[in-house]
C-alpha cells in the first residue's frame, strides 16, 4: 500500500505527470525536458527526482548526462503503465509536449545520421572483405530459434542494429556500449524503428550494469577483436546470463586471420580467433560450447558461435 501510495502522490502533480508522459515515449536528458517543458532545469529536476524516488522513473548516467525512461520493472513500472494508458493524449498542453519530443528526435536522428556519415566508409571497407552481413544475421537468427527470450542484452551495440533484429523475438531488449556516439546513433535507429522496448546503455563489457542471472540471451556482434581480454568479456557475459535450456550466448567474430592493417587502422586488438580458444573461454566461463558455424570469405571468413548455461544441478548430473 506504501509504495502504491508514494507512487500516485509522485504522479499527481500536472509537471510530473507531464514528464512520466513524455519519458514514456523516450529516453530523455533534464536538459531536453527543460526545453520540451519550458520550465527551469533546477524545476525539472526537482519533479524528476520525486519520480525516480518513486520508482516511476529510472536513471541512466551516461558520462555526464543522465538518462531518464519510464520504469519497466516492478510494481511502480506496472503502475507507470497503467497511468501512461489513462493520460489523454489530445490534452492542449501534452500535445505541445509531444510536438516539441518529435523535434528532439529529429535532432538526435540529424545527429546520428552526421557521425554515420563520417565514419560509413570505414565500416564499409571492413565489410567489403567478408559475406554479406545479411547471411550473418540469418545464422545469428537462428541461434535462438524457438527460443522465448524474456530479457535481451547485447554487448557493444554499435548502431543498435543486433537490438532492431531481434527485436520481435524479446520484451525487452539492452544494448551496452562504451562508445557515447554509437551510443547516440543507437537511440535515434531505435527510435526511429519504434522499439519502445529496447534501451542503450553506456558501459563497459567487463563491468556490466547488470545484476546476475538476470537476462535470457546475450549477443557479441563483431566486438570482441576489440577486446583486451575476450575471457574476462565473456566471463562478464556468462554472469548475467539465466542459466536454463532456453538461455543462450551466441559470439560473431572473425576466424584468424592475417590482415594487419585492421590492427593498424581499425584498433582491432585480435587478429580473429580459433575455435580452440573461444572453447576453452565458453568453459572457462562455465558456459557450454554448442555449435558454430563458418562463413567462408575472401579474404575474411565469419563464425558464429553458440553457447548456453546449465545451473549447478545440470552439471552435476552431468558429470
Amino acid at each position: 500500500m506504501n509504495t502504491l501510495l508514494n507512487a500516485l502522490r509522485a504522479a499527481a502533480e500536472p509537471t510530473r505527470l507531464r514528464l512520466l508522459a513524455l519519458c514514456g515515449e523516450a529516453e530523455l536528458t533534464v536538459t531536453e525536458l527543460t526545453w520540451i517543458l519550458g520550465q527551469s532545469q533546477p524545476r525539472v529536476s526537482r519533479h524528476l527526482k520525486v519520480l525516480c524516488e518513486a520508482g516511476l522513473l529510472d536513471r541512466f548516467r551516461e558520462g555526464t548526462w543522465a538518462f531518464y525512461r519510464q520504469a519497466d520493472a516492478g510494481e511502480p513500472g506496472g503502475l507507470a503503465r497503467t497511468l501512461m494508458a489513462l493520460i489523454p493524449r489530445h490534452d492542449a498542453e501534452l500535445v505541445r509536449d509531444f510536438e516539441r519530443l518529435e523535434a528532439v528526435k529529429e535532432s538526435r536522428a540529424v545527429a546520428a545520421a552526421a557521425y554515420f556519415r563520417a565514419n560509413a566508409t570505414r565500416w564499409d571497407e571492413i565489410r567489403s572483405l567478408y559475406v554479406p552481413e545479411s547471411d550473418v544475421e540469418t545464422v545469428l537468427l537462428s541461434v535462438f530459434a524457438g527460443r522465448r527470450i524474456g530479457e535481451f542484452l547485447d554487448i557493444g551495440t554499435g548502431t543498435g542494429r543486433i537490438l532492431e533484429l531481434f527485436a520481435d523475438r524479446f520484451h525487452r531488449g539492452i544494448g551496452i556500449d562504451l562508445s557515447h556516439d554509437m551510443l547516440a546513433v543507437a537511440r535515434a535507429n531505435l527510435e526511429r524503428a519504434g522499439h519502445g522496448h529496447c534501451q542503450v546503455r553506456h558501459g563497459d563489457m567487463y563491468h556490466l550494469p547488470l545484476s546476475g542471472e538476470s537476462v535470457d540471451a546475450v549477443t557479441f556482434h563483431q566486438v570482441l577483436h576489440f577486446a583486451s581480454d575476450p575471457a574476462a568479456a565473456i566471463a562478464e557475459a556468462a554472469r548475467v546470463l539465466r542459466p536454463g535450456v532456453g538461455t543462450a550466448l551466441a559470439i560473431v567474430d572473425f576466424a584468424p586471420h592475417e590482415l594487419e592493417f585492421l590492427r593498424e587502422e581499425h584498433t582491432h586488438r585480435r587478429l580473429g580467433f580459433s575455435d580452440v580458444e573461444v572453447v576453452e573461454w565458453l568453459e572457462a566461463a562455465r558456459l557450454v560450447p554448442g555449435g558454430r558455424v563458418r562463413l567462408e570469405g575472401d579474404p575474411l571468413t565469419v563464425v558464429v558461435w553458440a553457447a548456453t548455461k546449465v545451473d549447478a544441478g545440470e552439471r552435476r548430473a552431468a558429470a
